[in-house]
This record gives structure tokens, C-alpha cells and sequence, in this order.
């Protein structure tokens, strides 16, 4: 990852919009092995993964304590303050360090944020893996979210995606007991991420996409082995992205959210099957059996 110079200030002292915030990349092992004994009475060894917890303090205030795999922490930090809104931009954000000696990551803002004890004081537990957590405010902006209403994928498209993920190779063929989650544009994947929560997963990926200068052009698609919870819905809508697949089903808040946001909300994907909960408009059905390609009304 290439990280803009921060030596490039302008003579009256402010920052560029191009730089991004100086971080670590304190990337920590995915798995350990572990002995075991299986059904026969023999010992063998697998591997599991390697859950962590990486306390969170912003301008040394303890914000929150995260567990994670530990794959791509900066990301997941940068992403965690932008789904939280807590900052709305990384530019806001001068460095994140991570040191997994202590179990840490220090963010230092450059002007502060503002309000974050009024902002922070009323938290939601979430359905997330290990019960995760937001700040009560979240929900109170999803009107303003705005999703491109133009936004379309093709079902053949949906079917690349789920073959895509199936092939992939992940921590979770290798030990199990994690969720995943892809960012793609049309058909071509452009991350993959695994962590123990699938909440963690989103907010890497949230993390990675606002250090990008420039995204491909195309449908943004995101996928989660996970449930659709309403925290899942809008921490996609926020992320810009119209439509959202998973391999789990929906839950009744998640998919009040999506229609209020005019997310497509697709789930049981699997191989060549799906449901769309929600917004069937954006799904393009190219691939239906003696028929011509036809968009829903």
C-alpha cells in the first residue's frame, strides 16, 4: 500500500486532500495449531483461529475494545471510526498504531473529535459475533444516505460472485470458525477479508476503500458470510455500495434498512440459487431458463 508523503504540507500550514494518515502494518498470524483428538481416540493437529483483542484509544482516550484475527488492523481501526461516524474522512486521522505486544492501537486525530463523549455515551450491543457494538447515533443518519438509483448487477454477475468466493482461498477452509467478506466492482473482486466478526470484516473493508485515490469504475457489490443485520445494511449503504449479497438470510431490521435505503439485499446465495429480499429492481435476470435478459419492474 502506498501512503502519500506526509512532509507535503502547503506554506499555511494545511494538509492536502490526497494524504492519508501514516500507518503500521502490524499484520498478526492468522492461525495456530492446535492438538486435538478426534473421533477415533487419535491426536492430530489442525489449526484455529487466532482471536485477539486490540484496544482502541483515540488521542489516548479508550474507545473500545475489538476482537479480531488480527489480518489487517489499520483498516479495520480507520474503518471502525468511518461506519461509527466518528470521523468522515481518514484525512482527519494523522496516524494509527498498532503494537500487538499490548494489545493496542493509538489513533492520533490531527483537530481532535468533536463531542466524543456526548457521541459515544449510548452504545448498541449488535447481533455481531461476540456481541459487537455501536454508538446509539448510528441509525439516526440513514436517511441521508443516498445510493446510486441507476445501480444494476447482472444475475450471471451473481453467480460469478458466489463461484468467485467458493474458490477463494481463506483462513476459514483452513481452520474454520470465521466470517468473510469481499468488496467487488461488477463481477471482479477487489478485496477479500476475514476476521472472527463479520462486523470486523466490513470495517476493513470500509477502512481499505476510503485509503484508495481511485476506485475502478463499476457496480460496487458487497458480499458477507454473515446474517444481514441491520448493522451490516448500514455500514454497506454508508460504504456507497447498492447491493449486498450473502450466503446467510436477512434479519426484519436489516431488511426494514435496506428498503429504506433502497439497498438490494440478496441472501441464501449459493451456487446457482438465491433470494432477493429487497430492491429486486437492481437485479438484471439474464440467466433465466428460455428467456430473454429482462430487468424487474
Amino acid at each position: 500500500m502506498n501512503l502519500a508523503d506526509l512532509s507535503c504540507l502547503t506554506p499555511a500550514g494545511s494538509m492536502p486532500l490526497s494524504v492519508n494518515p501514516r500507518l503500521t502494518q502490524a499484520q498478526a498470524e492468522l492461525t495456530r495449531p492446535l492438538s486435538v483428538i478426534d473421533e477415533t481416540g487419535q491426536s492430530r493437529t489442525i489449526r484455529i483461529p487466532a482471536e485477539r483483542g486490540l484496544t482502541l484509544y483515540v488521542d489516548k482516550r479508550e474507545l473500545v475494545t475489538l476482537m479480531t484475527l488480527g489480518a489487517h488492523p489499520e483498516w479495520l481501526v480507520l474503518g471502525y471510526l468511518l461506519n461509527q461516524r466518528l470521523i468522515g474522512s481518514v484525512r482527519e486521522v494523522e496516524s494509527v498504531t498498532v503494537d500487538w505486544d499490548v494489545g493496542a492501537a493509538a489513533v492520533r486525530t490531527r483537530d481532535g473529535i468533536a463531542r466524543i463523549e456526548e457521541r459515544t455515551a449510548r452504545r448498541v450491543v449488535t447481533t455481531g459475533c461476540g456481541q459487537g457494538s455501536v454508538f446509539g447515533a448510528l441509525m439516526d443518519d440513514v436517511d441521508r444516505i443516498a445510493l446510486p438509483p441507476e445501480a444494476r448487477l447482472r444475475q450471471s454477475q451473481l453467480y460469478d460472485i458466489v463461484n468467485t468466493i467458493r474458490v477463494h482461498d481463506s483462513t476459514y477452509k483452513a481452520a474454520g470458525s470465521v466470517h468473510a467478506c469481499a468488496l467487488f466492482v461488477d463481477n471482479r473482486l477487489l478485496l477479500f477479508v476475514e476476521d472472527v466478526g463479520r462486523h470486523n470484516a466490513v470495517d476493513t473493508i470500509a477502512g481499505w476503500m476510503a485509503l484508495q485515490a481511485d476506485l475502478p469504475r463499476g457496480e460496487r457489490v458487497f458480499y458477507t458470510t454473515g446474517r444481514l443485520t441491520s448493522e451490516m445494511v448500514i455500514k454497506s449503504a454508508q460504504m456507497g455500495v447498492p447491493v449486498v449479497i450473502s450466503r446467510s438470510g436477512i434479519t426484519e431490521m436489516g431488511l426494514h434498512v435496506a428498503q429504506r435505503v433502497g439497498l438490494c439485499a440478496v441472501g441464501r446465495a449459493t451456487n446457482r440459487r438465491f433470494l432477493c429480499f429487497a430492491n429486486a429492481h437492481r437485479i438484471v435476470f439474464d440467466e433465466l431458463p428460455g428467456t430473454e435478459p429482462v430487468a424487474t419492474a
